[in-house]
């Protein structure tokens, strides 16, 4: 027997507004829908139409792009659940694409891999990534012959070598205050400290100096020229700031796919991972974060936001239902990948919050 759904089940099966849903059945756009009384019915074996408004987004020939750092809580795993929110295939028309906390850049890089948008902005408080996404944008003939003979010389090295050449090139990070004329060096250094510290972490003391010790790492790959090249291509038309995340505040409006990825507020006394910069993002950062989404959501932007689940270890722990009792918060599995112990690592849930 074939059973049926209504309008708003399917909106919310297929991740677009209600109204789009009677649209597409006024237009004899899914098969077996029907008019009884005021509401639509649909089949419940039936499959979303394709958006012919939305193909123009997408990219012909795309070149698959990586992030080319390793970072602490990055998207990589739940690329594809952030993929389905990107509301390309629904009714509305998006043309810019907002990232202000930019990290490691596992959606951006997906993003500038499938789609064309005529407004990329993307930011991040860390001077030092900001800086090597600048560098790999406008320098990339400067910036692999540097790490290219870094890996040249790393590579064959025993531990001993390793470690002598990873922590003589940490003290020159840290002795560099970055600015125009050491830009490739200081980009150079960041990757290649990035690729083989312990597990891919980038943490500051108070002094904001880079403080994480070597990795174990068998055959990292220091230089991916390849890679690097495709995004430098890729990152022509993007505009990158250095800087707190509400100074996109003036660029976000309707038409604007807004992504959040902040530091994750901590689910164990152990695991509180936060210290990209000198300064703490703690409780009172998160509700600031809520504020300023708060502001944005009155544009009209689509917005969604990642974070940590605190029910993995108190399911009493209400704390970001409580600041975002008017968002739509959905549960998604990931892996932790950070953590001393290997028995502390597996599946835990974090959350999408949406409007």
């Amino acid at each position: 027997m074939l059973s049926f759904i209504s309008a708003k089940e399917a909106a919310e099966k297929w991740n677009i507004s209600q109204r789009r849903v009677a649209i597409l059945c006024s237009e004899n756009r899914i098969d077996g829908a029907m008019m009884v009384g005021n509401m639509w019915i649909i089949p419940g074996t039936a499959e979303k139409p394709v958006d012919k408004r939305t193909i123009r987004y997408e990219k012909q020939n795309a070149v698959q792009l990586k992030p080319f750092v390793k970072w602490v809580g990055g998207k990589g795993q739940l690329v594809g659940e952030l993929e389905k929110m990107l509301p390309t295939k629904g009714e509305k028309v998006i043309t810019k694409y907002v990232e202000p906390m930019v990290g490691g850049g596992a959606l951006l890089f997906n993003v500038l891999s499938k789609f064309d948008f005529e407004q990329i902005y993307i930011s991040d408080i860390n001077a030092e990534l900001i800086n090597a996404y600048r560098v790999i944008k406008n320098n990339v003939d400067l910036l692999i012959p540097k790490l290219t003979e870094t890996q040249i010389l790393f590579l064959p090295m025993d531990e001993n070598g390793r470690k002598y050449l990873y922590y003589s090139s940490r003290d020159r990070f840290n002795s560099l205050e970055l600015n125009e004329s050491n830009s490739v060096e200081k980009a150079a250094l960041f990757i290649f400290l990035n690729k083989t510290c312990f597990n891919g972490l980038y943490r500051v003391n108070k002094k904001g100096q880079f403080n994480v010790p070597m990795g174990a790492y068998k055959n990292p790959c220091i230089c991916d020229e390849e890679n690097l090249r495709n995004i430098s291509r890729a990152l022509k038309n993007v505009e990158i700031v250095c800087g707190d995340y509400t100074f996109s505040k003036n660029i976000i409006d309707e038409n604007s796919f807004v992504y959040l990825d902040p530091p994750y507020r901590p689910i164990s006394q152990t695991s509180g991972f936060t210290s990209y910069n000198a300064d703490i993002f703690d409780d009172n950062e998160q509700v600031r974060l809520a504020k300023f989404i708060d502001e944005i959501n009155e544009t009209g932007a689509k917005i969604v936001l990642s974070n940590s689940d605190p029910q993995n270890i108190n399911e009493e722990d209400t704390f970001f239902e409580d600041l975002y009792k008017s968002y739509k918060i959905k549960k998604v599995e990931a892996s932790r990948m950070i953590n001393s112990k290997s028995d502390g690592r597996g599946k835990i849930k974090e959350l999408l919050i949406c409007n």
